[in-house]
């Protein structure tokens, strides 16, 4: 019992550097809003970053440098890679390459889509065969008891397939300035919202701290 607690119990370094466990999934989103935006003074500022395409390919190509490094400041830092920024960015490296090389912007516009429904299917998958994943990738924020944990995962799984169907539905019927601000200042409000949402939920299901194993 106390193997499986350990497992979720959030490391030192996650509790020391909260703001900075944040600005590693939060950064590359806000250089990939500015490749796009500022794409063609980039291109001229930084030749080599015309060879890449337009200012779509140069956000992908930055989002993917910047993707990387968020993983390796998050191994040395907080000494071990998270598992959902870990998963994307491996999604990241595969479809943001496909995208450049091909000139395609379908594949990087359909990152999200795989993304959110590979966590969804995940969340729910373990669910059905009695396993609480959830408690996993929120284990520095939040300490639960295991009807908590199911519930909280359950509904992630659920958003999380929600949000693959909006991306769908974004990227396919608007343009790619839509997207862009979607993906970037949409998906975090949304996700924002949907996380205090379950607030009532956590505070009713919060262990109490075990004080006495820090002493």
């Amino acid at each position: 019992m106390t193997s499986s607690h350990s497992d979720t119990e959030p490391t030192a370094a996650e509790k020391h550097h909260p703001l900075l466990k944040l600005a590693l999934e939060l950064g590359p989103l806000i250089i990939f809003f500015f490749g796009n935006l500022r794409g063609e003074w980039l291109a001229k500022a930084f030749p080599v970053l015309s060879t890449v395409g337009g200012p779509l390919f140069i956000a992908t190509a930055l989002f993917m440098a910047a993707t990387v490094a968020s993983l390796v400041v998050s191994k040395i830092v907080l000494r071990h890679l998270p598992i959902m920024p870990f998963v994307s960015g491996i999604v990241v490296l595969v479809f943001g390459s496909l995208s450049i090389w091909l000139q395609d912007e379908t594949f990087i516009k359909m990152k999200p889509t795989i993304v959110n429904t590979l966590f969804g299917a995940v969340l729910l998958g373990g669910l059905f065969f009695g396993k609480s994943l959830l408690g996993y990738v929120f284990n520095a924020a939040f300490q639960l008891d295991d009807i908590g944990w199911r519930k909280l995962t359950l509904r992630w799984g659920v958003f999380f397939l929600f949000l693959a169907v909006l991306n769908e539905a974004v990227w396919r019927n608007f343009s790619d300035e839509v997207w862009v601000n979607f993906k970037v200042w949409g998906t975090m409000p949304i996700t924002i919202l949907f996380t205090l949402a379950q607030m009532p939920l956590i505070m009713r299901h919060t262990l109490e701290e075990r004080t006495e194993e820090t002493k």
